[in-house]
């Protein structure tokens, strides 16, 4: 299969050309932000039109990823609707094609920022969720270890032979595996902001998507290496040990309410 291979918190983990994070030991394919609905939420503000193709294109890879790897569980890591409103009015042929694609797998819909509480698609809503070593959730919690997941969009800048390539792309430490927006219509936020330098050890690596997914180092201000660095030297060795994996609530239990991000939301 084609992607790039790494090993994170014990694990071995492949990101995919299409932005999807694979967990063959578990069958579990990971994906993030796919925002469905978002040219509708947008007509309904009165933003610009946008021609309202992008839920059957973001449909269309992740069906095509489910079938690739043959995943016996989906985890969607929140933001999956634009708002709790695009997921009640998407048409019958969108909440068909999720439903066929469900069937006969299991189907988590993490709780984001944009969609924090149920909808009437099928599958099981959680805040977060731990499985063996790891911890997903929407948004990167700076002390958590064993961590994936999503909300930034994060997308890099390589450049390479007098070109200057920008990709979307998954961030990667010892702790954090941050994985960008699927969703077509979806923004990004440049590894070098402050708010991921500041999440993000100075070590970090980013897995740029594309045909041939390619690991570079996670491009940065120097300002902000500096800062990660003092964040760094700060943590306490007894902070380090207590952050967790752990989830919180279990799985099983009803949705909580929705989290404060003091952070703010990339588009």
């Amino acid at each position: 299969m084609n992607g790039y291979t790494f090993s994170f918190a014990g694990t071995t983990l492949t990101a995919l050309p299409s932005g999807a994070l694979w967990w063959p030991a578990c069958g579990i394919l990971i994906v993030s932000d796919l925002h469905l609905g978002k040219s509708d939420r947008m007509a309904r503000r009165g933003g610009p039109m946008l021609p309202p193709y992008e839920v059957e294109d973001t449909l269309y890879r992740l069906d095509a990823d489910i079938n690739r790897t043959g995943a016996r569980t989906v985890i969607c890591l929140g933001d999956s609707f634009d708002d709790l409103a695009s997921a009640d009015t998407l048409v019958e042929s969108a909440r068909l094609w999720i439903t066929r694609m469900q069937a006969g797998r299991r189907w988590i819909w993490i709780e984001g920022n944009h969609d924090a509480g149920p909808t009437q698609l099928g599958g099981t809503y959680l805040a977060d969720l731990c499985v063996k070593a790891l911890a997903f959730r929407h948004i990167a919690q700076p002390k958590a270890t064993a961590e994936v997941s999503g909300h930034y969009h994060p997308k890099a800048t390589l450049h390479a032979r007098g070109r200057t390539i920008t990709r979307a792309c998954f961030l990667l430490d010892e702790h954090h595996l941050i994985l960008p927006a699927y969703g077509t219509y979806t923004g990004g936020l440049r590894s070098t902001s402050e708010i991921l330098g500041a999440i993000m050890r100075p070590d970090a690596k980013a897995i740029l998507t594309g045909p041939n997914p390619v690991c570079i180092p996670m491009p940065r201000r120097q300002g902000n290496q500096s800062k990660s660095d003092f964040a760094q030297r700060s943590s306490s060795e007894t902070d380090r040990r207590s952050a967790s994996p752990a989830c919180g609530p279990d799985p099983a239990a009803p949705l909580p309410g929705r989290p404060s991000d003091p952070r703010g939301t990339p588009a």
